[in-house]
């Protein structure tokens, strides 16, 4: 296999790397290397803001309009190539080709959300609040924004914190998953077919020094970030310091609460999906199943079983597998390493994965899906995220017990109820202490519209990710206090005042 050589973007051009140091892209159903990405330095970074800084002003300076008629030449032209980024997206990541499809347009919906900027950036006024008095306000860009991305998205979660910034005048500064690089870089490139000024969305490739280096230039006003709960928590600790708005997402361990009026057949078949999708490198995953009662667990968990014995796994372009492989041979290791401590903690191993193997291709990074029965919630496998094909399932003796466990996880992404009762999932979409809840959804990632953003170790910062929130996030409020005197009172001094000004 040729491996290829992946380029920053920076300044509207392809730009290689300069520091000499370089990462290995791997192909995750065979495990050979198939590209080298640069591993930005300093001055690479701080060039990729340099550029961002001299081509704001001018972007800003733009009419709303005619910001959102850019994203929309985007969209069209991601259209176009949306088969050939989908596949270059699973080629890197391993995720099939048809939910690389679900992870761009994902992102193009939010792209679809901020081409409305126009009406999204009208300020408020007020009329006559005293005598010739009026007060309105306006939103203003705040530069420069940079996002800190994580593999298991490369498209959509870029999109989601570029879009709405570009659409608000600022300039964006991209910092991918070394992973899967290649799809950040292809974004950039349409985005300047569509008449994207040069250093408008910049993108940097590397490792902790350019990420350092981000945190760290005052001309960065504000900083995004999707990984890890520690790292997220580092990340908002040192942008914050730096006087940097952040909003940084963290781990979840995602819980679906079956109640015994449920379908289980539903319920069943929303698990395995939202379980195992994407290998389970999904933020939102659904790692926990919460059988309320014996007999629904009992039911739910030979369902589960039956259901899991049908899944095909393999590579990402093979249009008849469930799932991929999993990113890379630490994530494998990774997840072996839970699964052991799993049995050794006492869970019982329904289903074990670890010994799957794909005809052709013994080295790729494969992983069967797994099942616990009777994990509680004192194990690690419980508390902690896995971030893989592994299903525990914790039994809740009542409704009582299954509303109380999500709100004691430290982390408070997504939480979802399967039932037939309105009065209980009302009851459970309005006490349960996460920030995104599914009733009968077992992926509850909100429309484009609304916004994304989890409670607790999920979450640190004050907003969320698209809809109203990253327009608040990406701006900063202009009041503005006029006073026109009428044009018989031109030249009539009233004398100073030395008290503090009241409307009356």
């Amino acid at each position: 296999m040729r491996v290829r050589e992946v380029t920053h973007f920076i300044g509207g051009r392809n730009v290689p790397g300069m520091s000499g140091r370089f990462g290995d892209v791997h192909d995750p159903s065979t495990g050979a290397v198939q590209a080298r990405v640069p591993l930005a330095g300093r001055a690479e970074t701080e060039a990729a803001i340099s550029d961002a800084v001299r081509a704001q002003q001018k972007w800003a300076e733009r009419s709303p309009q005619s910001r959102a008629r850019v994203l929309s030449r985007f969209l069209q032209l991601m259209e176009a190539e949306r088969e050939p980024l989908a596949r270059l997206l699973s080629a890197e990541h391993g995720k099939t080709v048809a939910d690389a499809h679900g992870d761009l347009q994902r992102g193009l919906e939010v792209v679809e959300f901020a081409i409305g900027i126009p009406h999204l950036l009208k300020g408020e006024f007020s009329d006559s609040v005293a005598s010739g008095v009026d007060v309105h306000s306006m939103r203003a860009p705040l530069g420069v924004i940079a996002g800190i991305t994580p593999f298991n998205f490369p498209a959509m979660i870029p999109l989601w914190q570029a879009a709405p910034a570009i659409a608000c005048g600022n300039a964006f500064v991209l910092k991918p998953s070394e992973r899967d690089p290649s799809v950040p870089v292809r974004l950039a490139e349409l985005l300047l077919a569509a008449g994207l000024p040069p250093g408008v969305f910049n993108v940097v490739h590397g490792d902790r020094e350019t990420v350092e280096t981000i945190l760290d230039d005052p001309r960065v006003q504000a900083v995004g970030f999707v990984g890890s709960t520690d790292v997220a928590e580092r990340v908002y600790a040192r942008a914050t310091a730096g006087g940097k708005r952040a909003q940084c997402f963290g781990g979840a361990k995602n819980h679906l609460v079956v109640m015994p009026d449920a379908d289980l057949d539903q319920a069943a078949d929303a698990l395995v999906g939202a379980g195992y999708g994407s290998a389970g490198e999904r933020c939102m995953a659904v790692s926990v199943a919460v059988p309320v009662g014996d007999d629904t667990a009992d039911a739910l968990v030979a369902k589960l079983a039956e259901r899991i014995g049908k899944l095909t796994v393999g590579a990402g372009d093979d249009p008849d597998v469930d799932f991929g492989p999993l990113v890379s041979a630490d994530a494998v290791s990774r997840v072996r390493d839970y699964l052991d401590l799993g049995v050794a903690e006492g869970a019982d191993l329904v289903v074990d994965g670890r010994d799957l193997t794909v005809p052709g291709r013994p080295d790729g990074f494969f992983l069967g899906a797994c099942l616990f029965d009777r994990v509680t919630p004192d194990m690690r496998i419980y508390r902690e995220e896995i971030f893989g094909p592994v299903l525990s399932v914790v039994r809740a003796p009542d409704y009582a017990t299954a509303l109380r466990l999500p709100g004691e996880h430290e982390y408070g992404n997504g939480v979802s109820i399967f039932t037939r009762d309105g009065a209980t999932a009302r009851d459970f979409a309005r006490r349960v202490v996460t920030g995104m809840v599914g009733v009968n959804v077992p992926i509850p990632v909100p429309a484009a519209h609304h916004t994304f953003g989890g409670w607790k170790r999920s979450a640190f910062g004050d907003l969320g990710q698209y809809g109203t929130d990253s327009i608040r996030f990406c701006t900063r409020t202009k009041t503005v206090t006029s006073r026109w005197p009428a044009p018989a009172a031109r030249g009539v001094g009233e004398g100073a005042s030395f008290t503090m000004p009241v409307h009356r």
